[in-house]
């Protein structure tokens, strides 16, 4: 388990990067405005699942790399650091889409399930970012290198279904037209970029100092 410091950072971190709407929360707040409460809490789960296929490879992956060489894993975080700058420059160039006005066909349960798991494990978008994010927390002179990445990934997925499920509960309860104007997209954008880029240069600063 990571110190009581890296924790902190960790999970400011990772409350951050999940309040704030992304896609998979677009998506579950539309399949709730669609179907109901119960449809978005399944895709939640379905993306919740996808979810612990990522972290069980990114922590069996940085594991093995750990094993071999000390250095290549510094390689790894700094170029994980690299990647959270990366992807927060290119959110805050992004054009603000409108998701609210996206039309969602009604299926079964069982199908949003499946969905929601099928989408996020074949987003290689979802894949490389635990492989940049949980590094920057890992202090492989602790040792036990795939512990500590399935604890960090284990908490992350279960902070992403906590809030996935409140969008979920919050939209199903509503249940009408989500209206999202160009400024609180532009908002969520800013926000979101910009928590990508300042944590990404800590992690930079920070990876040569365990």
């Amino acid at each position: 388990m990571p110190d009581p410091s890296s924790l902190a950072l960790f999970l400011t971190a990772a409350l951050i990067l999940l309040v704030v709407p992304g896609p998979a929360v677009l998506y579950i707040v539309a399949r709730s405005l669609e179907q109901g409460r119960v449809a978005g809490l399944v895709s939640t789960a379905g993306i919740g699942l996808g979810g612990v296929v990522h972290v069980t490879a990114a922590a069996l992956g940085l594991s093995a790399l750990v094993v071999q060489s000390a250095i290549a894993f510094s390689v790894i975080r700094y170029l994980g650091a690299a990647y959270l700058v990366y992807l927060g420059v290119r959110t805050l160039l992004a054009r603000a889409e409108d998701h609210g006005s996206r039309t969602i066909k009604p299926r079964a349960l069982r199908r949003l399930f499946l969905q929601g798991f099928v989408v996020n494990l074949l987003n290689p978008k979802a894949a490389l970012f635990f492989l940049a994010f949980l590094p920057q927390f890992v202090v492989p002179e602790k040792g036990n290198v795939l512990g500590q990445v399935l604890f960090l990934g284990g908490l992350f997925v279960t902070l992403a279904v906590v809030t996935d499920s409140t969008y979920a509960l919050l939209a199903g309860t509503v249940r009408r037209h989500l209206s999202v104007s160009r400024r609180a997209a532009r908002f969520r954008r800013s926000l979101s970029g910009l928590t990508y880029i300042g944590l990404g240069i800590l992690a930079a600063l920070s990876s040569g100092k365990d």
